[in-house]
């Protein structure tokens, strides 16, 4: 059982930072959009701005202290955790991080931060996903192995799934293979471990491969989570609320879920002139910059370790 040692409450995000790329180009990747003399003109200011854009936004998901574990999405390289972690509005709360270095053509990669006096790792490793024939390859599932306050182990997985680009059946065996890579990584530990995933499924919750996973006996915690401020998802398509990023525990944590929502605080959201109603506040919203956040809105999930 989960005890009490210094504190209460473990609280875990999950959020798809919308490109979170610096500016120099490297030469290995696909990533000339994000250069000065690009179309976006993504400038220094502008890099620097969405650093803090997305410190503030991990700032605001718990109003008791800052999360202990941030499962990030969309993050280019480690020079880019290092600004965020070392020399933004984040830089005196003390966050390590571990993450992949993945083959995506884009460069784009997964990480997790964590709080050191709460979330010790024992050992990480990257899963890595051969691709089908035909298939782009894609980001590498992060796996951190680490002690709670409480002393008991956690297993985390941080997941970027393919995208729907092309059609949603065309692509859907790419993100079933990630998801029988995943399972094929959490069939190895113990029948009782305590595991979180955690990431952006490009799917939603009642997708095959979310139904994949939930066969295997995860529990997707966060498939009704909503915000306090309109937001009945994660994410907005045409004026659809829409949830492709998840967070699902094994049964042996479920139990110590306490508390689950969309974190929607008013200055993440904008208004949808289009279809009413609120969005998330992105950063680009086509070619267009606008100063914004992401346009993919923060999961939290809160577990009593006290027993």
């Amino acid at each position: 059982m989960l005890s009490l040692l210094l504190a209460s409450w473990l609280t875990l995000v999950e959020l798809n930072c919308e490109n979170l790329f610096d500016c120099h180009h490297d030469s290995l990747k696909q990533d000339t959009e994000w250069l000065p003399a690009s179309v976006r003109k993504w400038t220094p200011d502008r890099y620097w701005r969405k650093v803090n854009n997305i410190s503030q936004e991990i700032i605001s998901c718990s109003q008791e202290s800052l999360p202990d574990l941030v499962a990030l999405v969309e993050v280019e390289n480690d020079s880019v955790l290092r600004d965020l972690t070392r020399r933004s509005l984040l830089r005196n709360a003390g966050y390590e991080y571990l993450m992949t270095e993945s083959p995506d053509v884009r460069g784009i990669d997964v990480a997790l931060l964590y709080q050191p006096f709460s979330f010790r790792p024992i050992c990480y490793d990257y899963l890595d996903v051969t691709p089908l024939e035909g298939m782009r390859p894609t980001r590498d599932i992060l796996y951190v192995q680490g002690e709670a306050i409480s002393g008991d182990t956690l297993h985390v997985f941080v997941v970027h799934a393919p995208s729907r680009f092309g059609g949603e059946k065309v692509t859907r065996p790419n993100r079933l293979l990630v998801m029988e890579r995943l399972v094929g990584a959490i069939r190895l530990l113990p029948a009782d471990a305590k595991v979180i995933v955690a990431g952006d499924f490009n799917d939603y919750a009642d997708s095959p491969s979310l139904l994949f996973l939930e066969e295997q006996g995860l529990q997707n915690v966060t498939k009704s989570a909503v915000g306090t401020h309109g937001a009945q998802g994660t994410y907005r398509y045409d004026g659809r609320w829409e949830s492709i990023d998840h967070i699902l525990v094994s049964p042996a944590l479920f139990g110590f879920v306490e508390q689950v929502y969309i974190n929607d605080a008013p200055f993440l959201l904008e208004e949808d002139k289009k279809y009413g109603g609120v969005k998330p506040f992105r950063t680009y919203n086509g070619m267009r910059y606008q100063r914004g956040f992401s346009d993919h809105l923060p999961l939290v999930v809160r577990f009593l370790v006290n027993s």
